[in-house]
């Protein structure tokens, strides 16, 4: 008896011990602001916390009437190596016309490969690092608008098929009125706030899906900014000589994004952004140009170009060597004009400025 009483104290003590640990751990945790005692929810894999800085995670984005902000997620395993999160925000207030007008905001991420279909691949490309994108810093491989950001994630996470894994945001934001329905602003905090969560939320999902490098990614350096806004009532768009439109150019408007040694991007739209009359992209960094591999095809285009490519009805593409690594050009939309001679202008000037030898036929090396 004596034996069993003094086991029974044991286990009491070890019990009470335990407990004593455990409520000093929660101290510490409590007193650190984390969880489980602060109450904040976490969203996309806990990679975002509640009033972690952007305005569509704060407290006042809740302030409305009937104001709520719900998630939804699938995580990546290293089974199924594809995942899903989305945060919403949702509220309802009242004009001073005393009309409803509800608020919706949708944050999404998106892990996974690079579509498959050429042509699918091709534009969520160009939507990606076209236009208003400019490069995420610390030299990671992707960009952002501040709507919308790519990164394409480490060798490690490729899939089976060779395509590159890739961490994607998209962003809306509209206030729906009895009679009209307004974009907005999604609260993500401009380009640099959205390359953070980027690249908190992919670091969360390579671990998820097992295939995290050893050290995690970082995106602490400033983000480089455009070098000038869109241009209205020009002749040459993007400064670029061979770019020229004469009259037709006051019905429409160009974008300079990017401008470096991996990344250059041209957009010309008509006025007000409404329409696409086409969009230039150059990709020279190592896992951007992996995006790419599959989709260039096996031959030259055309006659007179270098490299090979694809011309299709919707995108031209063209991929070359330059100095030891692949330049890709990409035209979106040539369908609507006549653009192949910007086409050929376009990447002859890209290949011209990083000191290649030219791409299209009539091309100079001077």
């Amino acid at each position: 008896m004596k034996q069993l009483m003094g086991g029974a104290r044991r286990r009491v003590a070890l019990v009470g011990g335990a407990v004593v640990v455990l409520v000093a751990a929660g101290v510490g945790t409590w007193a650190t602001d984390t969880w489980p005692f602060d109450g904040k929810d976490s969203y996309c894999w806990g990679a975002w916390k509640e009033d972690s800085g952007p305005g569509f995670l704060s407290g006042e984005a809740l302030d409305e009437d009937n104001a709520s902000r719900t998630s939804k997620e699938t995580a990546p395993t290293p089974r199924q190596p594809r995942g899903r999160c989305t945060v919403a925000l949702h509220s309802e207030r009242y004009s001073s016309d005393g009309d409803k007008v509800t608020e919706e905001t949708e944050v999404t991420v998106t892990y996974g490969p690079a579509p498959e279909d050429a042509g699918r691949r091709m534009e969520w490309i160009g939507g990606y690092l076209g236009d208003r994108a400019m490069p995420l810093p610390d030299w990671l491989p992707g960009a952002t608008d501040g709507t919308h950001a790519l990164l394409v994630l480490p060798k490690g996470c490729d899939t089976h098929d060779g395509r590159p894994t890739a961490v994607t945001l998209d962003s809306t934001a509209q206030s729906v009125y009895p009679d009209s329905t307004m974009s907005g602003d999604a609260g993500l905090g401009g380009s640099q706030s959205v390359a953070e969560l980027l690249v908190a939320v992919a670091n969360r999902a390579m671990g998820k899906a097992g295939c995290a490098p050893a050290k995690p990614l970082e995106a602490a350096s400033p983000m480089t900014t455009l070098p000038e806004e869109e241009e209205s009532f020009f002749t040459r768009a993007c400064r670029i000589r061979g770019l020229e439109f004469g009259e037709e150019g006051r019905d429409l408007e160009y974008q300079v994004g990017a401008v470096t040694r991996d990344l250059q991007s041209c957009s010309v739209r008509t006025q007000r952004g409404e329409g696409r009359y086409f969009d230039a992209l150059m990709v020279a960094e190592p896992r951007l140009s992996a995006l790419f591999d599959g989709a260039t095809g096996s031959k030259a285009p055309g006659r007179g170009w270098r490299g090979t490519g694809v011309f299709a009805d919707d995108y031209k593409v063209v991929r070359a060597d330059c100095a030891g690594r692949p330049l890709t050009v990409l035209m979106l939309a040539p369908s609507l004009h006549e653009t192949t001679p910007y086409f050929a202008t376009f990447a002859n000037a890209v290949a011209r400025r990083v000191g290649c030898a030219p791409v299209a036929p009539g091309g100079s090396s001077r």
